[in-house]
């Protein structure tokens, strides 16, 4: 029942947790978040509202992911997500000249391997895993502006995992990610994400409280001169963009094992060059064995 909440991580940096389908378990899910946000970071400095005088901007995203059990240490996720965004005042995006936007916006594919799984005398046990994975533009999106639904580069990611459950289900998951990026328009950051995971589960719920930390290795800052030289506001993509935030999911089934129902709430803490946002999340998940 546990890694049904996969679903949560889509809002996250990335769709990969530490459990494992087994064979020939394919999970199914859909979800809706909403987020907003109404101030921005230029530099380090959190603004008092966004840039442009755009005042509040909102999303509504609709993503549908599956994981597939090609054996029992090894699995495949997918997951690609309908986005929404508009200017709830009417403000035109100073790049797009739209207040609103929406499309398909990336696929993800991963693979997912599980290298070491250790238990110990007293029912504790410890597990060990690596993913590889792409992320896919697919929505023909305008990649500049500040109603932009992303980046619009290829990303080729690498992750490494390890998950310590006692014998209370009591679990501790820590994560590392390398996201190389590509793009023929703009010179993307690369960048390094970390992840920190405690949580619980028993055959009723699971819940996890998560912090992640996004940490780009190269890029300027917004309205610096390297900003302005690279073309203003042409040029958000190519800007530095870190951030911390935290996660509190919770997946409770409501039909044996197979239907459940999952919430989520983020926040960003802090960050560089981008949104202090919110985000809440409900989702539908089915699991054929």
């Amino acid at each position: 029942m546990v890694f049904l909440l996969s679903i949560s991580s889509i809002t996250s940096q990335t769709i990969i947790n530490g459990f494992f389908p087994k064979k020939k378990d394919l999970t199914i899910a859909s979800s809706y978040s909403s987020k907003s946000y109404d101030r921005f970071y230029i530099g380090d400095a959190l603004t008092t509202d966004n840039p442009a005088g755009m005042g509040k901007i909102s999303s509504s995203i609709y993503s549908i992911y599956g994981e597939y059990g090609i054996l029992n240490w090894l699995s495949t996720t997918a997951s690609v997500p309908y986005i929404s965004i508009e200017n709830e005042e009417g403000v035109l995006d100073p790049v797009q000249g739209v207040s609103q936007v929406d499309g398909f916006q990336d696929l993800n594919v991963f693979v997912k391997a599980k290298i070491l799984d250790q238990k110990f005398i007293n029912n504790s046990k410890i597990a060990l895993g690596g993913a590889t994975g792409v992320t896919v533009p697919v929505g023909g999106y305008e990649e500049t502006g500040l109603l932009s639904l992303g980046t619009g580069a290829t990303s080729f990611d690498g992750c490494g995992f390890v998950q310590f459950t006692t014998p209370s289900n009591l679990f501790l998951e820590l994560q590392a990610v390398y996201s190389l990026k590509s793009s023929s328009d703009f010179d993307i950051p690369n960048a390094l994400l970390y992840s920190a995971k405690v949580g619980y589960y028993n055959k009723w719920f699971y819940a996890h409280a998560k912090v992640g930390v996004q940490n780009s290795l190269s890029g300027f800052d917004i309205g610096s001169q390297e900003f302005i030289d690279a073309g203003g506001p042409l040029a958000l993509r190519e800007t530095e963009v870190d951030y911390t935030n935290v996660n509190l999911d919770v997946y409770v089934p409501v039909y044996k094992n197979s239907i459940g129902v999952s919430t989520g709430y983020a926040v960003n803490v802090e960050g560089r060059n981008y949104v202090k946002e919110s985000a809440f999340s409900i989702g539908l998940v089915y699991k054929a064995n």
